[in-house]
């Protein structure tokens, strides 16, 4: 299928809202990750999303040349023309912004959607993300009203975070302390600056402890009843009942999280979680177990002349893409999306 319209899109967000499951979104950093991600989602009868941070962007453009933009523009054409070889639905996507990137990351791409949709097409991505988790709330919310203005503008989904997540992503790290945790006040100020979708629609990351990195299970002390309280304050803010769930949230720093976390925050209303480190790990430890296993082949050793079949890129390639997108399905599993494509 082409990858998800607007609309599409939306009508994702609402079924997993309804449905009570998350969408795994899964970072890329090259056509083969990308690749092992479309068949992931596809073996698991899942949509999905799939997105790209500012280092998978600057990768994507060329080691030597570092430009996101270029990085992220080439990355969404070519998931829009081998996306549709795939029976499910998907949503490009980019992930942690920090402010000292807006201009040359987010805002150049809103603008480059802006201008296709304004000449009858699509957005090149369905959302992006602000990640102001380094800059007081006040600030974080001001920033996010104007680029929300934007993404409408775009026909786009803005992903905003409220509070901190711990862990090191791409450069930006966050210290593991009790900024970990949003406040119920932490949501009353942003359904009171951004509204509940009528400034156009939001995906909020608030945080209940997450941490970026690989850690054991067990060793990141999340609490998913914070995402409940968020919830009854901004219905009560919103003048809701109290099963309402205003906000659509989003799960980062999830390796580590054990299976009734993952499950409860699902529960709370958690419709997308970040996957990095584990289908990263998974593509790499494949690649170093082929490596050990041919290596003879691989390796023109004592002077013999090695096996091409076996240091061709497509033959390690093939076998990562594989491994990857096995634990793209164990996430979908794990997230209750498998078998929901409609």
């Amino acid at each position: 299928m082409p990858i998800a319209t607007p609309e599409v899109y939306a009508d994702m967000l609402d079924r997993a809202k309804a449905g009570s499951f998350a969408y795994p979104a899964i970072n890329v950093s090259s056509s083969q990750t990308l690749n092992a991600a479309l068949k992931g989602f596809a073996d698991a009868g899942s949509d999905g999303i799939i997105q790209v941070s500012t280092g998978g962007a600057d990768y994507l453009s060329g080691p030597s040349i570092k430009n996101m933009v270029s990085g992220s523009l080439a990355f969404a054409a070519y998931a829009h023309e081998v996306a549709k070889n795939y029976p499910v639905n998907i949503a490009l996507h980019t992930d942690h912004c920090p402010k000292d990137k807006l201009d040359t990351f987010v805002r150049p791409l809103l603008a480059a959607s802006t201008e296709r949709v304004q000449a009858g097409g699509t957005p090149w991505f369905q959302s992006h993300m602000w990640d102001g988790s380094a800059v007081p709330l006040d600030e974080n919310l001001q920033i996010a009203q104007e680029l929300l203005a934007l993404a409408k503008a775009a026909n786009v989904i803005l992903e905003i975070e409220v509070g901190v997540v711990g862990g090191e992503e791409d450069g930006v790290e966050g210290a593991i302390d009790d900024k970990l945790y949003s406040t119920p006040e932490d949501a009353i100020a942003t359904i009171k600056a951004l509204g509940s979708g009528e400034n156009g629609r939001y995906l909020t990351a608030l945080t209940f402890g997450n941490v970026h990195g690989v850690y054991k299970p067990g060793n990141v002390k999340l609490r998913p009843e914070i995402l409940l309280q968020a919830q009854h304050a901004a219905a009560t803010e919103l003048g809701l009942t109290g099963d309402a769930r205003p906000f659509d949230l989003v799960f980062h720093g999830g390796s580590g999280s054990l299976p009734e976390e993952i499950s409860a925050a699902v529960d709370n209303g958690v419709i997308k979680m970040n996957v990095d480190t584990d289908t990263q790990y998974a593509f790499t430890r494949d690649i170093a177990g082929w490596m050990i296993g041919n290596y003879a082949g691989v390796l023109k050793i004592d002077g013999e002349v090695g096996n091409k079949k076996q240091y061709d890129p497509r033959a390690w390639g093939k076998s990562a893409e594989e491994a990857m997108a096995k634990r793209v399905v164990e996430a979908c599993d794990a997230l209750r999306s498998a078998g929901t494509h409609q």
